[in-house]
């Protein structure tokens, strides 16, 4: 097995108040565009549609297979959301994006990553890795999927939200996903 190194830098916009934490990409070829949640048919992207704009294709170039990555990148900017994963290293013992078929060798720096960002006032996780991994690191409680937990960083209090998967085999409709994410985004950077 190949030791896999995270292909992409953190994506830190200036002002950062919300940092988006997946676990790892999925492989190469699977990518749609040169970005995080790459995968076509992963729902994170329709999801944004869905909650800033009301509509899931908003993000969507349908007629290309791929996402509209300036448009993501722009709104990403403006409302101050930050993203990266919470593994820089993996190997795919399954050869899958799954995150059961994920052993992380090497976590992300989430210290770092945190004091780069000082304006940031929340966490999201996106999926039971990223949530687990983040928690084992800070020694906190994995809040419900949809809720948040507080927790102390250096002087700061900061919330971690726990948001259901944004992908495909997380049973559940993209809308019903969406309105999780609303919430969250209606706290933190709609307020």
């Amino acid at each position: 097995m190949d030791i896999e190194h995270h292909p992409l830098q953190p994506f830190l916009p200036e002002g950062i108040r919300l940092l988006m934490l997946g676990s790892f990409p999925p492989a190469r070829k699977r990518w749609a565009m040169d970005f995080f949640y790459p995968n076509f048919t992963n729902d994170m992207w329709r999801i944004y549609g869905l909650c800033f704009y009301g509509d899931k294709t908003y993000f969507v170039d349908e007629a290309h297979k791929t996402f509209r990555q300036q448009a993501i990148e722009q709104l990403l900017r403006y409302k101050r959301i930050g993203i990266y994963d919470t593994a820089t290293a993996v190997y795919r013992t399954a050869g899958t994006a799954a995150d059961k078929d994920l052993e992380v060798v090497e976590a992300t720096d989430l210290n770092a990553l945190l004091e780069s960002i000082p304006l940031c006032v929340a966490v999201v996780t996106t999926g039971e890795k990223a949530t687990g991994l983040f928690c084992e690191h800070f020694s906190i409680r994995p809040p419900k999927v949809g809720h948040y937990v507080e927790f102390m960083f250096h002087s700061r209090m900061l919330r971690l939200y726990r948001m259901p998967s944004s992908s495909r085999a997380y049973p559940m409709k993209v809308e019903r996903k969406a309105e999780f994410y609303q919430l969250m985004f209606d706290d933190i950077v709609n307020s």
